[in-house]
């Protein structure tokens, strides 16, 4: 078994041989930012692990994860590692690289474990009631018709299925200015898909709060666990200075209260249960 920790070292020497990874992530970039992403790395990957380790504890049998939006694959390949079997789905450029790192992992674990397809699943999903566990990080906010998107998940898991989603604070004051400025009120865009060749429709970085989250979600007949939420992230690179990435998480997670958790925390993680 790997853990969290373990991976994200193995991880970083990855990057070194994959410039435009590296690009992404940006931990061999800034020396001064480094403990800052990698809290942030670690806590949304130790989430995931924790609620897929809990399900598998309380289902017997194997269990089957969908990553929707799986990007690069890096959370497919952690869970891999640990002999946990994956398939990911993505719109992105990221999918060309994914086979040259199942090669990498492929030292460390059974890389094969992590399948992937290039698929929009507006057309192209599951069948009914055969996913376990579905993975969206940041995704949510990319998913245009939401409501579609809702159906899609409520009807591919099992009755007992849950979501687990890492995404980004739609109601983080800072975030949201900078949305804006970026984008203006454009929170839904159409653009053409040259290997699908087809128009796709996609959220414009349209993050949103974790009240309007619970909101749809209810109406898709989830339940959203409120004992299992989340905020992460609310004090900037600056603070981490000769502090590592525990202590700070630990720090951060000290400081949280509703007002900041709300409008200053920079993430949320969230679970979602499949209700009938």
């Amino acid at each position: 078994m790997m853990s969290p920790e373990q991976f994200f070292d193995i991880f970083l020497e990855e990057l070194k041989g994959l410039p435009e990874l590296s690009h992404y992530y940006k931990f061999h970039s800034s020396v001064q930012d480094f403990e800052f992403r990698k809290a942030y790395f670690l806590q949304r990957l130790e989430y995931i692990d924790r609620q897929v380790k809990a399900y598998q504890r309380s289902h017997a049998g194997p269990i089957k994860i969908w990553d929707c939006g799986c990007g690069y694959g890096t959370t497919c390949l952690y869970l891999a590692m640990n002999g946990i079997a994956t398939f990911g789905t993505t719109l992105e450029f990221y999918f060309d690289f994914i086979q040259q790192r199942k090669s990498f992992w492929s030292t460390y674990g059974n890389s094969e474990l992590f399948e992937c397809s290039y698929q929009d699943m507006t057309l192209e999903q599951p069948d009914d009631q055969s996913v376990d566990i579905i993975i969206v990080q940041d995704t949510l906010h990319h998913l245009e018709p939401i409501d579609k998107a809702m159906k899609t998940f409520h009807d591919v898991l099992k009755s007992s299925g849950i979501l687990i989603s890492v995404e980004e604070n739609g109601r983080n004051i800072i975030q949201n200015l900078k949305l804006y400025k970026q984008r203006g009120n454009q929170r839904v865009i159409s653009f053409w898909d040259e290997k699908l060749q087809r128009t796709i429709t996609m959220g414009n970085e349209n993050i949103r709060s974790m009240s309007v989250w619970t909101g749809l979600f209810q109406q898709a007949n989830f339940y959203i666990d409120g004992s299992q939420t989340e905020y992460i992230r609310v004090l900037p690179p600056f603070f981490y200075k000769n502090k590592s990435a525990r202590q700070m998480i630990q720090k951060e997670k000290s400081l949280g209260n509703s007002f900041l958790h709300q409008f200053f925390y920079f993430g949320i993680n969230f679970v979602a249960k499949r209700q009938v």
